[in-house]
């Protein structure tokens, strides 16, 4: 799940306006509205860890990088699992083959 959509039902579920929220983290309202359509995309980790202060969970859940979310893909849990398995350097192996895998994607046209 993408920051803006776990911030934005974040907020609902907590039952905070815009306004709210955007006091209670000190930044403007149009900021956070920016934050949940993902306008603005690369907030500070100053300011996430603000959101997860106020909303009580961990930075992870609110990045959406808890491989053990409950909305996780098993799949993906299951590789996770696995690569913590590996010894270093084999981890480091897979680490350089995924970065030469985007790169690639990068270079496919959409």
């Amino acid at each position: 799940m993408s920051f803006a959509r776990r911030l934005h039902e974040l907020r609902v579920a907590n039952r905070l306006s815009l306004q709210a929220t955007a006091d209670k983290v000190g930044i403007s309202k149009a900021h956070v509205w920016n934050l949940e359509k993902g306008v603005s995309d690369n907030p500070s980790m100053e300011l996430v860890l603000k959101f997860a202060d106020l909303f009580r969970v961990s930075v992870a859940d609110l990045v959406g990088e808890n491989p053990y979310a409950p909305d996780a893909e098993p799949g993906m849990v299951a590789m996770f699992r696995d690569l913590k398995g590996l010894e270093d350097r084999d981890r480091e192996t897979i680490r350089v083959l995924m970065e030469q895998m985007k790169r690639n994607q990068g270079d496919t046209p959409k």
